[in-house]
């Protein structure tokens, strides 16, 4: 196979740092050839907020995947989350010269075009245009309209937004750890693409990925992106609760989270308790995993409320025939999926990114790596997009290549790259 095959996701995260090197074998499924793992500094709830200390942090998850895979690393695809994170709904348009000529894919590249040239307000940029669903000469619910004819050619637009500094910091971090980023991507659609099947999505499905910072939620219906929403509560805020609630130091809090917590106080005995070694000689501290499990619980809820609250401001929240798949470090906790039954009264299970990796992939099949391997699935998809723009032409006998970053031109990607080209000049 060849290297361009091979696609690096690096997901920086809160609490850690992963970068998976995979392929797609003969098979279609993700050979992971290797993986590096680093705990988190200077990102706190998805936004990096100390560069060296991230640089750092993404150098030693990097050298561990390079090590492990045999691959020297240059280009990653990476995440961005955060409270910044808005979406909304926009309608574009675009009048043809006749209907004689098909809507090709031109059209729609046009129309996609037109949307990242929206308004914000200042400070932020567009990250993702994704269509919904078109409408030619008044018809509506059209899904793939290439081929078709018309002359006036409409779409309905799922947009997200996210603020500039913080793509530019991720964009800093990656360059100074000495590679290149190949896209930028919101990271709840690459844990979908890694969890969720395309039947669960045509059924309408939410994906909630618990990550150490932040909560993130995907709504689909029908196939297509409904809803996107960051919440800003994760697992550190839980661990910080039994910190505080247990007066304990904080890696004891984790180690308790992951051992012993649970996300329903019933589910444990009254009479189990967990000693812990106390600090410089003073005496062991007997905490009652009962209680444990309430702090736990407690704080839960107020995160599966919020997610309850942005299902029913989607206003699909009658819809959604798949109910809730959960993701993410804190899927792991126990009893989760009950608790969020409970609260919102629909089908929950566990999403595992293990669907599309191929045999011997054991070690990233855990909810911790969906976002990574999510990344990989990304970053296959648009080298098969870019093959398929890849037009041959005769005369000259040269290959002209129409990628996504050239047709966004004047998008949030190149500017940034231009940013970043004037800043090398500048040294």
């Amino acid at each position: 196979m060849e290297a361009s095959e091979i696609v690096v996701g690096l997901d920086i995260g809160t609490t850690k740092i992963v970068a998976i090197v995979g392929r797609r074998n003969e098979f279609g499924k993700i050979d992971i050839l290797g993986m590096g793992k680093s705990e988190s500094f200077g990102v706190a709830r998805g936004v990096v907020q100390n560069i060296d200390q991230t640089v750092q942090s993404i150098k030693t998850a990097v050298a561990d995947a390079e090590t492990k895979s045999g691959v020297e690393i240059k280009v990653v695809n990476v995440g961005i989350a955060g409270q910044h994170i808005k979406s909304m709904q926009s309608r574009g348009s675009k009048t043809r010269a006749g209907n004689e000529e098909e809507i090709s894919q031109k059209d729609i590249d046009a129309l996609i075009d037109d949307m990242f040239k929206l308004v914000m307000q200042p400070g932020e940029e567009i990250i993702h245009v994704l269509p919904q669903e078109y409408i030619i000469d008044n018809e509506q619910g059209i899904r793939n309209p290439i081929g078709m004819s018309g002359v006036r050619l409409e779409a309905n637009f799922h947009i997200i937004s996210g603020q500039i500094a913080a793509a530019k910091n991720i964009y800093k971090c990656v360059k100074r750890a000495g590679l290149e980023v190949s896209e930028l991507t919101l990271e709840p659609l690459a844990s979908a693409d890694a969890v969720l099947s395309d039947e669960e999505k045509e059924a309408g499905v939410v994906l909630v990925d618990i990550g150490g910072g932040t909560t993130d939620v995907a709504i689909f219906q029908n196939g297509i992106i409904r809803h996107t929403a960051v919440i800003p509560f994760g697992g550190n805020v839980i661990t910080e609760d039994i910190k505080e609630g247990c007066t304990i130091i904080k890696n004891q809090a984790e180690l308790l989270k992951i051992k012993f917590g649970s996300a329903l106080a019933s589910e444990n005995q009254e009479n189990e308790i967990v000693s812990i070694p106390g600090l410089r000689g003073r005496p062991h501290k007997e905490i009652s995993i009962r209680n444990l499990s309430a702090i736990i619980q407690a704080r839960m809820e107020e995160i599966v409320e919020h997610v309850y609250y942005e299902i029913k401001n989607s206003g699909y929240e009658k819809k959604l025939i798949a109910g809730i798949v959960v993701t993410g470090g804190g899927a792991q906790l126990k009893h989760i999926t009950q608790l969020i039954e409970f609260i919102t009264g629909m089908d929950t299970r566990i999403g595992y990114p293990n669907e599309h990796l191929a045999k011997g992939s054991e070690d990233v099949t855990s909810p911790l790596f969906s976002t990574s391997v999510g990344l990989i699935i990304r970053g296959l998809q648009t080298i098969d997009k870019q093959n398929k723009n890849t037009i041959s032409v005769p005369k000259t006998d040269t290959i002209i290549t129409h990628t996504d970053e050239e047709k966004k031109r004047g998008s949030f990607f190149k500017k940034i790259k231009d940013f970043f080209d004037e800043d090398s000049s500048l040294q």
